[in-house]
């Protein structure tokens, strides 16, 4: 795992989010599923959402909703990163659903969060939803997946 000081040069759009073990992300745009998907033999169908107006958002109970990052992110080469969500969050029954990043990904990065509560739970845009913990990987290639953006 990185430390802050590391973490400031390899990341410098991020550097007043840079904590002691990560990188604070916060929330952008949130959007909700309206929607069928499918991922048959590799091919990905995505489901159709729709965005949600802010900057508060409500998320209902049982109900899951994909949330956008405030900025985009490039992970370097021979670095990979792992996503958790604020306890906070998780203290208030809201998980945050990652996935790993890549070496050398580079975009927006979109995670899903579920209120598994019994009560709405309100967040404002620009709130922390979870922490980037970046690690030294050896031997890695990059990232050549569908969901690269350009620079």
């Amino acid at each position: 795992m990185l430390g802050e000081n590391k973490l400031k040069k390899l990341f410098p759009d991020f550097k007043e989010l840079v904590q002691p073990s990560g990188i604070d992300l916060r929330i952008d745009e949130v959007f909700i599923q309206i929607g069928p998907g499918s991922l048959i033999e590799n091919k990905k169908n995505l489901p159709e959402l729709e965005k949600l107006e802010g900057p508060l958002y409500i998320f209902k109970p049982k109900t899951a909703y994909l949330i956008t990052v405030d900025r985009k992110i490039k992970i370097p080469k021979g670095c990979s990163m792992l996503y958790l969500p604020r306890s906070t969050l998780l203290r208030s029954f809201i998980s945050v659903h990652t996935a790993v990043g890549d070496p050398g990904f580079y975009g927006t990065l979109q995670f899903m969060v579920y209120n598994y509560g019994e009560f709405d739970y309100t967040i404002k845009k620009g709130e922390r939803i979870a922490q980037g913990v970046v690690f030294d990987v050896t031997g890695s290639g990059e990232y050549n997946g569908s969901y690269q953006e350009d620079e």
